[in-house]
């Protein structure tokens, strides 16, 4: 009889010293879960507790007297720590709401403010970090923000993001990291909130030169004043005077009529076309100053454009590649300006060999009329400079043919610093031949009746500009 109760008793013993063990497996398993979720993982606190409970579990296998402390060590940090689990899951599961307001356009390079709410409908205090969604070739300060939201509050994060490329862009979510009350768990979300961005070349210069032309003042940007021959303008109408107004264009009879000032406004003699070329192929790949030799040429077109449009011209765009991607005719009005952005910002050099046979073709089937052709591209080989000569010189007569050239600053520089170092001197002589072919290249064009823009990227705007200018002076379209 006493054989059979010793023998209970044991069993009953060795059954209670594995529950401790039981005991840590149970805290454990939330690990576990929340780990495989992927939502809700345990901090250094936890850690440290869950090791204090293996230590002690540990202790009682040689101290078998520490059961019952064991038992309430384990029971306690299972409890807190179950407790802890919930209120930071249900406090953040359906309590959390955010909302984003950002302009749907912005300039390349130019930071647009972005504004982040975050609400807290649950009736606990949250503490954590709050980041939103930041798209590939944008930096954004501050990376992220700090969270404290009491209960039923919201606050509102701002940051700058700048773009660094042209194109259309989307913010999808917004990433919020939360720490539950006693710090026990780590709870990180995303939530879905989607907003477009569209990032349009820099239109700065387009305000600049405005301003500029009112105060007479646009040789600060290297536009020169040309003068016209024959007619220099025709009457419009009489308006109001305004401040930037001439005042040798104030008709004093008509002041002295109306007991106002008043101005004799003038429009140009005619309204001529304007259509451009953009290749977006693999000779626009190269970049100067973080900017592809594509986004120097659009800024260019963009800017003659605009200085067209104020001279009652109609403008046109033609992007094309291996194939054509855009196309917009030519139109006047300011609404134009507009068509012209939206074609454009989203066009990227390809890695492609540039049909200049489709662009040329599809040119003279949408564009019958005597315009002045604007082609803007790079020559690099003796392949693609025949085409560029052959195409435009074929335009001469019917059309007006202007061709951009984009230099290439680095092989300049090798040419005009040689060195005495033997690889060098071979790269500057190199570069040297390069530059005497792209010559050639250049008074096959002129003697061929094509009018030429040679320049740098970055220094483009200003020669084009005045290129423009000068043929409207001479009445050459």
């Amino acid at each position: 009889m006493n054989d059979t109760i010793n023998q209970v008793a044991k069993n009953e013993f060795q059954w209670l010293a594995q529950l401790p063990w039981l005991i840590l497996g149970l805290i454990a398993l939330p690990l576990v879960v929340a780990a495989l979720r992927g939502k809700i993982y345990p901090t250094r606190v936890w850690i440290i507790l869950l090791g204090a409970a293996v230590v002690c579990s540990v202790l009682n296998v040689f101290v078998p007297a520490m059961i019952v402390v064991v038992w309430l060590i384990d029971g306690a940090i299972l409890t807190v720590a179950v407790i802890d689990f919930l209120l930071v899951y249900l406090s953040t599961n359906r309590g959390i709401t955010v909302s984003r307001n950002l302009p749907r356009t912005c300039s390349l390079g130019v930071p647009v403010a972005s504004e982040l709410t975050v609400e807290n409908r649950s009736l606990l205090t949250l503490r954590g970090a709050v980041c939103d969604d930041l798209p590939e070739f944008f930096n954004g300060t501050p990376p992220e923000h700090a969270l404290r939201l009491p209960p039923l509050a919201r606050m509102t994060a701002h940051r700058k993001l700048t773009p660094n490329r042209r194109g259309a862009f989307e913010l999808e979510n917004v990433y919020l990291r939360f720490t539950s009350p006693l710090k026990l768990w780590v709870r990180h979300l995303c939530l879905p909130l989607c907003n477009q961005l569209n990032v349009y070349p820099d239109m700065k210069q387009l305000s600049d030169y405005a301003l500029l032309a009112r105060t007479d003042r646009l040789s600060l940007i290297g536009v020169r004043r040309t003068r016209r021959i024959g007619q220099d303008s025709d009457f419009e109408r009489l308006r109001d005077y305004s401040r930037d107004d001439n005042y040798r264009h104030i008709d004093w009879r008509s002041t002295a009529r109306r007991n106002k000032l008043t101005v004799r406004q003038f429009q140009s003699d005619q309204s001529q076309r304007v259509v451009f070329l953009l290749d977006c192929g693999r000779m626009m790949t190269n970049e100067r100053d973080g900017y592809s030799l594509l986004d120097h040429a659009l800024n260019s077109v963009l800017m003659m454009s605009y200085v067209a449009l104020r001279q009652g011209d109609s403008v046109g765009l033609l992007c094309f590649s291996d194939t054509i991607h855009a196309y917009i005719p030519p139109r006047g009005g300011t609404s134009q300006m507009n068509r012209l952005i939206q074609a454009g910002f989203d066009q990227f050099p390809r890695l492609v060999e540039s049909r200049y046979d489709q662009a040329f073709l599809y040119l003279s089937g949408h564009c019958k009329r005597r315009s002045l052709v604007v082609l803007t591209t790079n020559v690099i080989d003796e392949v693609n400079a025949g085409a560029v000569v052959d195409y435009l010189a074929n335009l001469a007569g019917h059309h007006l043919p202007l061709g951009v050239l984009l230099r290439d600053r680095e092989m300049f520089d090798a040419a005009d610093s040689p060195s005495e170092e033997p690889f060098e001197m071979y790269r500057s002589a190199a570069a040297a031949d390069i530059l005497l072919w792209r010559h050639q290249v250049l008074k096959d064009l002129e003697h061929r009746g094509v009018l030429v823009v040679d320049a740098f990227p970055d220094e483009l705007t200003a020669p084009l500009v005045n290129q423009y200018l000068e043929i409207k002076a001479k009445h050459l379209l």
